[in-house]
C-alpha cells in the first residue's frame, strides 16, 4: 500500500483541480461532470484520513495547493482543459479521456469484451514512427552532406561530415526516445500504483467515478453503472480500464524504452545513410548518385506516409520530393557561396 499521507494530498490536489478544470467548462456538461469528480476526491480523501487516523497517525493540516499544482491551474485556465488534458492525467486528474476523439462506449455484452477496442494500433504506430524516423534521417543528412559538398568538395570531407552527421543524429534521436518513453512508463506506473491502492481500498467509490465518465461520454447513466459495476467483478481488467478512462493513459502505446531507443536509431540510420552511401563506395560521380538516390528515397517516404495521411501516393511522394528537393539544394547553395566567400 502507498503511504496514507501521500494518498491524501493526491486525492486532495486532484479535487483541488478537479474544480479549476470545472470553472474552465463553466456552462458545458462537462462542469458538473468535474464537480462531481471533486465531491468524490474529497470523500475518498476522507476514507485515507480514516486510515491515517486508525492507524494512529497524526492528521494532516489543511490542504494548500504547492507550486506545481498552481502552475498547472494557470496553465489550464489559459490553454484550457483539453490542450492540457496530458499534464493533468499525470496530476492524477481522472476524465481526460472525454476530450478525446474516441465515442462514447458501446455496451459490453461479455466481461472479455472490456479493453477490446484498445489491443490494436499498436504496429500502425511502429510503422509510423519507422516512417517518419527514416525521413528525418534522410533529410537532415542530406542537407548537410550537400552544404558541406558545395563547400569543399572533397570526398573525405564529404565522407567525414556524412558520417559525424549520421551518429550525432542518430544518438540524439535515440536519446531522446528513450527518456520520452521511460518518463511515460515512469508516470504511468506511478498513477497506476495509485489507482491499485484506491481499487483495493474503496472500490465502489471507484466504480461510480468510472460510471460518471461514462455517462459523460454519452451513456445512460444506468447503464453506465451497471458496466462500471460489471467491471469491478475482474480487478485486473478494472484497473486496466481505469487507467485508460479515468487517466487517459493507454498502456499499448507504452512500450519498451529500450526497444523504442533502438528502433529510432536504427531508422535514423537507415535514411542518413541513403546520401552518404554512394560516397562511400566510390568517388566517380558520387554526388550525382547521391542525389538520385536521395530523391529516389524521398518519393518513397512521402508515398509511404501517404498511408497515414489519406493523401494519394504520387502526390504524397512528389511533395515530400519537392521539400527534400528544395532544402538539399538550399544548402548546397549556400555551401557554395559560404566556400567562396572564406576561400
Amino acid at each position: 500500500m502507498s503511504d496514507p499521507y501521500e494518498s491524501w494530498r493526491e486525492e486532495k490536489r486532484s479535487a483541488w483541480l478537479y474544480r479549476v478544470v470545472a470553472e474552465c467548462e463553466r456552462g458545458t456538461p462537462r462542469a458538473a461532470l468535474f464537480k462531481e469528480l471533486a465531491q468524490a476526491a474529497d470523500e475518498q480523501a476522507e476514507l485515507w484520513l480514516a486510515i491515517i487516523v486508525k492507524k494512529g497517525g497524526q492528521a494532516p493540516t489543511a490542504f494548500h495547493p504547492e507550486l506545481r499544482t498552481r502552475v498547472v491551474a494557470t496553465l489550464t485556465r489559459i490553454f484550457k482543459p483539453r490542450a492540457m488534458r496530458g499534464i493533468l492525467a499525470a496530476m492524477k486528474v481522472r476524465g481526460m479521456a472525454i476530450y478525446t476523439k474516441n465515442p462514447p462506449h458501446a455496451m459490453p455484452t461479455r466481461l472479455d469484451d472490456f479493453g477490446k477496442r484498445h489491443q490494436s494500433g499498436s504496429a500502425g504506430n511502429a510503422l509510423r514512427a519507422a516512417v517518419f524516423g527514416v525521413n528525418d534521417g534522410l533529410v537532415s543528412n542530406a542537407a548537410l552532406i550537400y552544404g558541406v559538398a558545395g563547400a569543399a568538395p572533397e570526398p573525405g570531407i564529404i565522407v567525414l561530415t556524412g558520417v559525424a552527421g549520421l551518429l550525432a543524429g542518430a544518438f540524439s534521436m535515440a536519446a531522446g526516445e528513450y527518456v520520452s518513453v521511460r518518463s511515460q512508463r515512469e508516470m504511468f506506473e506511478y498513477q497506476i500504483g495509485l489507482e491499485r491502492d484506491e481499487l483495493e481500498e474503496y472500490p465502489e467509490e471507484e466504480a461510480a467515478e468510472l460510471a460518471l465518465i461514462y455517462a459523460a461520454k454519452g451513456m445512460p447513466m444506468d447503464e453506465a453503472r451497471r458496466v462500471a459495476t460489471t467491471l469491478m467483478q475482474d480487478p485486473e481488467r478494472a484497473l486496466d480500464t481505469l487507467a485508460r478512462e479515468e487517466l487517459g493513459l493507454n498502456p499499448d502505446e507504452l512500450g519498451s524504452p529500450w526497444v523504442a531507443a533502438t528502433s529510432s536509431f536504427t531508422a535514423f540510420t537507415v535514411g542518413a545513410a541513403l546520401p552518404l552511401l554512394p560516397f562511400l563506395l566510390s568517388h566517380d560521380h558520387a554526388l550525382t548518385a547521391s542525389i538520385a538516390l536521395t530523391a529516389a528515397g524521398l518519393f518513397a517516404v512521402g508515398a509511404s506516409m501517404s498511408l497515414f495521411t489519406g493523401r494519394h501516393a504520387l502526390l504524397s511522394g512528389l511533395r515530400m520530393l519537392a521539400i527534400g528537393g528544395a532544402a538539399g539544394l538550399a544548402t548546397y547553395f549556400i555551401g557554395a557561396w559560404l566556400g567562396v566567400s572564406l576561400g
